[in-house]
């Protein structure tokens, strides 16, 4: 029987997701197959808490844990980790030096696609649509009256490391500008002020089993009672996720097609969804997520039961994946 870590936790405002992520995925792995230990990781300790309550901290020096004078290593790693350092290449550089295998896309695509304002630029080099844009680091005098004038009003303020929409903002007015600069200021030292393009909101999950890439459902995205699709409306039900979208097979089959694209391109692994808006006959890119949600919520997982694939079949391919 295979040892299989999940890491969950990490040093950012995702971390109480992440750990709602790593449980579902917990529950769903068959415990005939493998030994399933979730791994807490904080800025202040790396662990394994056991049913009975005691922690065990990781060696660091080589990914195991000791129990009962006997010492555990991992088969395969399973990231979990929302934000950083599970979705920005630095936990995957650490198992490339240790050899042990994962789930994520690699280091240096994980570290591209965390950087929206890279990412965009790499995807538009592709040729698809994306957002106008600026770019902006801490410390940095920004002129607001010039920024409004490019991007025009509404416009949307975050920052540019990190997910869950954490310290990001629809600006309306003018006056609000200062405010949401700030905002995403407080969550990092790059943020990226992006036009509001207005259409559909749609997002493709898929990942690779094999040789080849399984493109799950289109989803259209509607919040309720809020300006946009940030952290409320994605975890605290304040949304409409509908799968399948209801737009036309024309629509669905772009939006695949795309994905796909994009995928495939930038050397993704492992399970990834694609974000946009649908604005003028058009796809506009908005991000790539590599450690997507897992929760019996979460969109991936609705995605892939409209598709007829339960969560237990799901993370079973992506183990099966990481230890071929």
């Amino acid at each position: 029987m295979k040892n299989i870590a999940i890491v969950a936790g990490g040093y950012s405002g995702e971390a109480e997701i992440s750990y709602k992520s790593a449980g579902a995925i917990s529950r769903n792995i068959d415990p005939a197959l493998y030994r399933v230990f979730i791994i807490r990781i904080t800025r202040e300790s790396w662990y394994y808490e056991s049913n009975e309550g005691l922690r065990t901290e990781i060696d660091r020096n080589d990914f195991s844990l000791t129990q009962n004078n006997s010492k555990i290593k991992f088969a395969a790693v399973f990231i979990a980790i929302h934000g950083t350092p599970g979705e920005d290449g630095k936990l995957q550089s650490y198992f490339d030096m240790l050899g042990i295998r994962y789930n994520t896309c690699d280091a240096i695509t994980s570290s591209l696609t965390f950087n929206k304002n890279f990412c965009k630029q790499v995807v538009a080099s592709l040729g698809i649509h994306t957002a106008k844009s600026l770019t902006f680091y801490n410390g940095e005098t920004i002129d607001t009256e010039a920024v409004i004038s490019y991007l025009g009003l509404p416009c949307f303020v975050k920052p540019n490391n990190g997910g869950s929409s954490i310290g990001m903002s629809k600006v309306m007015k003018k006056t609000g500008l200062k405010k949401a600069i700030a905002k995403a200021f407080h969550e990092d030292d790059q943020i990226i002020i992006e036009e509001f393009v207005e259409g559909i909101e749609l997002t493709c999950g898929m990942m690779r089993s094999g040789n080849k890439v399984i493109v799950f459902p289109v989803t259209q995205i509607v919040p309720v009672e809020r300006p946009f699709f940030d952290y409320e409306a994605k975890y605290l039900n304040k949304s409409n996720e509908i799968t399948p979208a209801p737009v036309s097979e024309s629509i669905h089959i772009e939006c695949k097609r795309i994905s796909a694209f994009i995928y495939k391109r930038i050397n993704c692994r492992g399970i990834v969804r694609f974000d946009y808006i649908y604005a003028k006959k058009k796809f506009h890119f908005l991000e790539v997520n590599t450690v997507p949600g897992q929760t019996d919520q979460s969109i991936v997982p609705q995605q892939a039961r409209a598709m007829g694939i339960s969560q237990k079949e799901l993370y079973a391919m992506v183990i099966e994946d990481m230890l071929k």
